[in-house]
Order: structure tokens, then sequence, then C-alpha cells
């Protein structure tokens, strides 16, 4: 299975392919914004808007296992 950010990973790679072989100006923005439940917002601009939210486990939140394996 895929990890949950492959898509983000595709449509930045593709968008940024396709600006470096446009023949004019072009620019490609990224937002991302913190969301409840364990979630990031990812808006990918570049004349279109794309829109992503994934999963994310933030540095300090180990789960409950390995926190348990860590002190012992």
């Amino acid at each position: 299975m895929l990890p949950a950010k492959a898509p983000v990973k595709t449509c930045l790679i593709s968008l940024l392919d396709e600006l470096i072989e446009h023949d004019g100006f072009g620019s490609l923005k990224v937002d991302i914004r913190l969301l409840r439940r364990g979630q990031k917002e990812i808006i990918i601009d570049c004349g279109k808007q794309y829109r992503f939210v994934v999963d994310f486990q933030p540095a300090g939140n180990e789960p409950e296992q390995n926190a348990s394996q860590a002190m012992t």
C-alpha cells in the first residue's frame, strides 16, 4: 500500500515537470496547515489549486507501543 503522502508527491513532481517544460514564466506555491485529528491540509497552487488532506503523526507523539518499548 502506498503512503497517504504519495498523491501529493506525485502531483508536485508532475506540476514541476510541466513548469520546467513550459516556455514561459510559472510559479508553484505550497501551503500546509494543521487540521484536527492528526491531519494536515496541503494546497498546491499552480494556476489551478490541488487540495489534499493527509494523516500525520506529530514528532513528539509516538504510539503507545513504541513509547512503552522505549522505556524498557
